[in-house]
């Protein structure tokens, strides 16, 4: 029985010493960032009602949720996700506001994934969400609030890849595919799963045209020049739109001057289906999945009674974590305690000094001295 309670069950991890220390220095610096911006810090209830996150709201499915229940019988769940309790919390205190609100958050998240994949259950999530603005360059601020909090971290090789799920829906919508067909080939389109979308849309007997436009979307990914690759097969004053509105968006993230870090991929979709235009993820070397995920969620907020535009990101610390110590880059640490030896003779002497270097923002432990076999330096 000993033995058992040592260990954390599966999927959550104990992090100390150095390696918490580099955590909390990663997150100090994201979130440096993100203030400089202007936003402001709030923080949520780790646990939710039931209905925050349901199938409705387009977040986590319920089988990935870990629910329980209160005295009164309420379903509860930990939260798998921020956004939709950003959204509760601005619809709750921020009703009647028409001006931007700007909130940043730092906090774990909750995921019940039988099929891990190296994945942790638990895992700790920064993020930003700029509320009640709808143009593009809100888009752009928070596109270029990823890249410079990534890079404040030391980061260097990453790219910030764009989608917008307009495009995506454009098509379907003039290909007149149901709900249905529209979610289980937006499965395929965003694993890359070209053969699996194509039997799907023969299944359903789509028009050939049509159709080999829905699959040429897994293709439309690159630089800038993918955006008019992506024009070409298109009608849809939906889907063109949605082009535009990237270009528009790549204008902006040159005014901030961090387009060398910018890609698209018109393909990119989300497992949230909260999300209604553009989509980013950033993805780095040393890990297999991106590292910053995040997009424009023009109509969640409604579901919580507030009608309002919004868009934000979340950092994965963990995954930035793995990928910093893989790529060998090192975190600026705070110098260790100095260590200082008291006897019972020394000990307002040692106690005296130690204060001192505390007064001044220094470190120092006191450890009472031990006498061992062989041992001259008595302090």
């Amino acid at each position: 029985m000993g033995k058992k309670l040592v260990h954390t069950p599966e999927g959550v991890r104990d992090i100390y010493g150095e390696e918490y220390a580099g955590k909390l220095r990663i997150e100090n610096l994201i979130m440096e960032k993100v203030r400089s911006y202007g936003y402001e810090d709030i923080q949520t209830p780790t646990f939710e009602f039931f209905d925050v996150f349901s199938k409705e709201v387009g977040t986590t499915p319920s089988r990935e949720l870990y629910k329980f229940f209160d005295k009164e019988g309420n379903t509860l769940v930990l939260r798998p996700d921020f956004t939709p309790s950003m959204a509760r919390c601005a619809a709750k205190y921020f009703m009647d506001e028409d001006v931007p609100i700007r909130f940043c958050y730092s906090g774990n998240t909750f995921t019940n994934n039988s099929n891990l994949q190296g994945k942790l259950k638990e895992a700790t999530q920064m993020g930003a969400e700029l509320i009640g603005e709808a143009s593009v360059e809100a888009d752009g601020e928070m596109a270029a609030m990823v890249i410079e909090a990534l890079l404040a971290t030391g980061l260097k090789d990453f790219q910030l890849s764009i989608g917008n799920v307009e495009y995506f829906k454009g098509i379907c919508m003039e290909a007149g595919l149901d709900e249905e067909t529209e979610l289980e080939l937006r499965e395929f389109i965003s694993g890359k799963n070209y053969f699996g979308a194509e039997d799907l849309l023969r299944e359903r007997q789509v028009p050939g045209e049509y159709r080999e436009a829905l699959l040429q979307v897994t293709d439309l990914f690159g630089t800038y020049e993918a955006l008019e690759q992506a024009k070409l097969p298109i009608r849809n004053e939906r889907s063109l739109n949605a082009v535009e509105r990237l270009k528009a968006l790549y204008q902006v993230l040159c005014y901030y001057g961090v387009e060398k870090y910018v890609s698209f991929d018109l393909g990119m979709l989300s497992k949230y289906h909260y999300y209604t235009g553009v989509i980013f993820k950033a993805y780095t070397y040393g890990v297999g999945d991106a590292i910053v995920k995040g997009g424009r969620y023009d109509t969640l907020l409604g579901r919580f009674g507030k009608e309002a535009p919004a868009i934000g990101f979340m950092v994965v610390v963990d995954d930035l974590m793995a990928a910093l110590e893989r790529q060998g880059i090192k975190m600026d640490l705070p110098p260790k305690a100095e260590i200082m030896e008291y006897s019972k003779d020394t000990y307002q002497e040692v106690l005296a000094k130690a204060k001192k270097l505390r007064r001044e923002g220094k470190r120092a432990v006191m450890i009472p001295y031990r006498k061992t076999e062989g041992r001259t330096d008595k302090k």
